[in-house]
């Protein structure tokens, strides 16, 4: 087969990992098709100040990746979904959404006990405003203080400490293979040395996506120009995690939430029902609401389209639900 698929990933030792775990998947459906994984750095790996969010947020992660594809460098791009931004630019779309892996938050650190062993004054170590402030509902005596870099720089800082806790994605663990799904570190020191607490996720309610991969494509062409490949990559969508991930974009469109705004919200999919939870913070953290729905998916939906109708508009009744208990105040004050 001469046929060839060049994919774009950040640099970081996560972002390659995910980009490995499609090459895979789409070597399975197509066999002997010559993949090749495109490093490619963008500006948030390049920055090194701890607010992202004021310097670009979420575009930072994305735009040189983007750009690559407009200048058919890559003909795909693997991005983590909370990295993208609700709506995305007109001349690109979404060629698949793989199996989400857990979309939970877990809290990290030394010694035993969870929440109820920090002391007043313990250092949570984030740079997410959504997580310290779901963090200090639960645990308000807090100090928490900004932590960047990729998991090996965390979880060394944390180790170093200079954190006595740290919060973390559980679905860059378990793909970077420090946990596995029975929530047991594998061979890593982690085992020994860290707690691995997994945070309930109707008080951390996760960033829209979290947990799952977006797979970006031209609007207008088939990766590497062919529909051999194209009908692989397509192949690779979870309906589900279709589901979920739509509808959460939806939600986080409809009530106009930008990078900058501490919002979480999470759906939970089936075959038949779609159920969502959202919580919004102002910036300060003075005030919060959330909003839960549920509703069926279209009878017999199994097609992307109709499974992405249908969730884009539970999704925005979840927005309307939000917008009508006051998140357009939050959102403006953010």
């Amino acid at each position: 087969m001469s046929l060839a698929l060049r994919i774009g990933s950040r640099p970081s030792a996560l972002a390659l990992a995910q980009a490995a775990l499609i090459r895979d998947a789409v070597t399975r459906r197509l066999r002997g098709l010559a993949i090749e994984i495109v490093p490619i750095s963008t500006s948030g790996d390049k920055m090194q100040t701890a607010s992202l969010a004021r310097a670009g947020g979420k575009g930072l992660f994305i735009h040189e990746l983007e750009q690559a594809l407009g200048e058919r460098r890559i003909d795909i791009a693997v991005h983590s979904m909370k990295d993208l931004p609700a709506i995305l630019p007109q001349q690109f779309r979404l060629a698949a959404v793989p199996r989400r892996e857990a979309p939970f938050d877990v809290l990290l650190m030394r010694g035993r006990g969870g929440w109820a062993s920090l002391p007043p004054g313990a250092r949570l170590g984030t740079s997410s405003v959504r997580r310290r402030l779901e963090a200090l509902r639960v645990c308000p005596n807090l100090e928490v203080l900004p932590l960047r870099g990729n998991v090996d720089t965390r979880l060394r800082r944390l180790r170093a400490g200079d954190f006595d806790a740290i919060i973390l994605a559980a679905a860059g663990l378990r793909r970077l293979g420090l946990v596995h799904d029975d929530g047991n570190a594998g061979a890593d020191p982690l085992r020994d040395e860290i707690s691995i607490i997994e945070l309930d996720l109707r008080d951390f309610v996760p960033s829209g996506g979290q947990g799952a991969l977006a797979i970006e494509a031209l609007r207008d062409a088939a990766p590497g120009d062919s529909a051999e490949i194209e009908s692989a990559i397509a192949d690779l969508t979870d309906l589900p995690t279709l589901a979920e991930t739509t509808a959460e974009r939806a939600c986080l469109a409809t009530i106009g939430a930008s990078c900058v705004s501490p919002v979480g919200v999470n759906g939970k999919a089936d075959n038949k029902t779609l159920a969502l939870r959202a919580l919004l913070f102002s910036v300060d953290g003075g005030r919060s609401l959330s909003a839960e729905s549920a509703g069926e998916l279209a009878a017999g939906a199994s097609s992307r389209a109709q499974v992405e109708q249908t969730a884009t508009r539970l999704g925005e009744r979840l927005g309307h639900m939000m917008l009508e208990r006051g998140a357009g105040e939050l959102i403006g004050r953010g």
